[in-house]
């Protein structure tokens, strides 16, 4: 009686993960393509050029750093039993292949040639990037995955310096954005190696409870690093006019709703229940707000925009 239980347990949840990819991969990519553009629509902020492809190649690296940190970290929480396949080959390829697609394109938005692009902070940032994941590919395929974590710490202090090019105290963004990216992908890659483990086991719920001690550590490193940059770049007068407060406020929504679901999932731990539903749709949401913070990249500098406005007054 268990295994036919089971059968149609797992057919179900096929059928539900192609409904959700039938409706969800529309909505993903008009985000990706236009959202930068709807939420700087009004704002009579400097046009981004090709938003929507940078979106794009930036939600790729980020979900290829979830992947490959997630599964380091999900291995290790996984323990003793069968895993899933390993993901972290392709996803250091995607992440190499999608920052050197950055590279191409800064090179033609700038209309320079590459060798000219690597001399610039940010074409040489981006290679960075791509060697990174590149060597984290090698590590992989030398059959020493773990080794990983140092081409990936260097993808990661890259794309935290890409990021803020602001020349007050920028040490201070760099350092905030390299401990809130590695927590953001530790939290999304970690559940999504989690999930696969208890799916191929047919349960698992002590894995899950390890995920969920380590998830509230970082989900704190998340909130005290988010609300310092959001201070740091997000002057208050600016908010609801520019296109980063915008989209800021659509990912903390998205966070909130995580968040709660994380909590739910939690409580169903303590009181002995199966925590798998919310724990999922926790991934979906925790989905968004990757592609929306690659949104968050994409959109102008609030500061610059507050700057010169007190400037001219």
């Amino acid at each position: 009686m268990t295994t036919p239980t089971n059968g149609a347990v797992r057919t179900t949840g096929r059928r539900r993960t192609r409904a959700a990819l039938v409706i969800g991969a529309p909505l993903v990519m008009t985000v990706a393509l236009f959202g930068a553009g709807i939420a700087a629509r009004g704002t009579g902020e400097l046009h981004v050029p090709a938003p929507g492809t940078t979106t794009v190649l930036r939600a790729a690296v980020f979900a290829a750093l979830a992947l490959h940190l997630g599964e380091l970290a999900g291995a290790r929480l996984a323990g003793a039993g069968r895993a899933p396949r390993s993901w972290a080959l392709w996803a250091a390829l995607g992440g190499a292949a999608a920052s050197a697609g950055q590279i191409v394109l800064l090179a033609e938005v700038s209309d320079l040639d590459l060798t000219a692009t690597y001399g610039t902070r940010d074409g040489g940032l981006l290679l960075a990037m791509a060697n990174g994941f590149a060597l984290a590919a090698g590590c992989v395929v030398l059959g020493r995955p773990g080794w990983a974590a140092g081409p990936l710490a260097l993808v990661i202090g890259a794309e935290a310096m890409r990021a803020h090019p602001e020349p007050y105290t920028p040490e201070w963004g760099t350092a905030l954005t390299v401990v809130h990216l590695t927590a953001a992908s530790l939290w999304v890659g970690g559940l999504w190696y989690v999930l696969r483990t208890m799916w191929l086991r047919g349960g698992g719920r002590d894995v899950l409870a390890r995920y969920a001690r380590l998830a509230g550590w970082l989900y704190a490193a998340l909130a005290v690093t988010g609300t310092c940059s959001t201070l740091r770049r997000l002057p208050a007068e600016v908010v609801f006019t520019t296109a980063y407060g915008r989209v800021l406020i659509v990912k903390l929504v998205l966070v909130a709703v995580a968040s709660a679901l994380a909590v739910s999932a939690r409580r169903r731990l303590r009181r002995g229940g199966d925590a798998t539903a919310p724990a999922r749709t926790e991934l979906a949401v925790l989905a968004g707000v990757v592609l929306v913070s690659a949104v968050l990249t994409v959109v102008p500098d609030p500061h610059w925009l507050s700057v010169h406005s007190a400037l001219l007054r």
